[in-house]
């Protein structure tokens, strides 16, 4: 038999799409606006990436375990109300673990509804999240009476969420450090732990990771926690970042952080995908956004170019199939 001879740069090209995309994005924006390449310019990049690595790094374990998960938005929201109301009497350290937990809980608490409920496909588990999610921003509501909440109101110190907010090592602000050591431990739990194969398998099939001694429902469990502790890492990011929280700061991170998964190369049949590739994913919509904002096009043609970029990456995801 005769082996079909490939081509070395289109084969690259192939397997780093996302990686090509980039180096293409930052080369035609800086030729339309040279101060795209600017120092104050990179710094915000480096700025705007704090929240969403975190939201899509929870969501990568989730849909690699073959579901999805729409109520990131209510515990975004939800735990930084929480975390601002929890400095005053627990401190700053205190009230940061406590939305850490507090979003692992909430996590926790999806995979058990979802478990409870029998629900094992991605259709199912998408509405009863999004139910789930208006339950979390309904008690952000109750909370709050709908009003904002500004950490610069507490009596007590704020200077951790400072430093994650605006501080930086050399040029590298401390929220980017703080989430490259979860990244690499995320990796690590996804390639290194039998729990981290286990969600793998479950996406791939389900069948074969229960007669594999797999417990499902646990498994499932574990994911949608991860997710919930990663949701809650980015709101307190974000809360970090722009020092109030509102019941509704975590409306649109749902869709950017599957967005940037999907990008990223994890497929939506579960089963497939990698915590690295989908901070590629991350990169490639953070500077999109930028560029966009850098070249003054309007909010309607920014939502119009994601919504293409989604449509892409999943018509591209279903030829890998082919």
């Amino acid at each position: 038999m005769t082996k079909t001879k490939t081509n070395p740069f289109f084969d690259f090209l192939k397997q780093n799409l996302v990686l090509c995309g980039i180096v293409v994005l930052i080369i035609a924006t800086a030729i339309a606006e040279p101060k795209f390449l600017g120092a104050s310019n990179l710094n915000n990049v480096l700025r705007q990436l704090g929240p969403l690595p975190f939201a899509a790094l929870g969501m990568t374990f989730v849909i690699i375990g073959g579901f999805i998960d729409l109520s990131i938005v209510g515990i975004i929201s939800l735990v930084g109300v929480i975390t601002i109301g929890l400095v005053d009497p627990l401190g700053q350290v205190g009230a940061l673990l406590a939305g850490i937990l507090l979003g692992a809980f909430l996590g926790w608490l999806n995979g058990f509804v979802l478990t409870t409920c029998g629900a094992m496909t991605q259709a199912e588990v998408l509405f009863i999240t999004y139910g789930m999610s208006s339950i979390y921003t309904a008690l952000a509501l109750i909370y709050t009476g709908s009003e904002t909440l500004r950490i610069s109101r507490s009596s007590r110190s704020i200077s951790l969420f400072t430093t994650l907010g605006s501080a930086n090592i050399g040029i590298i602000p401390v929220i980017l450090i703080v989430f490259v050591v979860v990244l690499l431990l995320m990796h690590f739990f996804h390639r290194k732990t039998i729990w981290g194969r286990a969600i793998a398998l479950m996406g791939g099939n389900k069948d074969a990771a229960y007669l594999s001694g797999f417990n499902m429902k646990s498994t499932m469990r574990l994911a949608y926690t991860i997710n919930g502790m990663m949701s809650a890492m980015a709101s307190i990011a974000l809360l970090s970042r722009v020092t109030t929280a509102t019941a509704t700061s975590g409306t649109g991170y749902e869709t950017n952080a599957i967005l940037c998964v999907v990008v990223g190369g994890t497929t939506l049949k579960g089963g497939k995908g990698s915590v690295l590739r989908t901070m590629l994913g991350v990169v490639l919509i953070t500077l999109l956004g930028n560029c966009m904002n850098m070249l003054n096009l309007s909010t309607y043609m920014q939502t119009v170019m994601r919504g293409a970029v989604l449509v892409v990456a999943i018509w591209l995801d279903n030829r890998k199939e082919l």
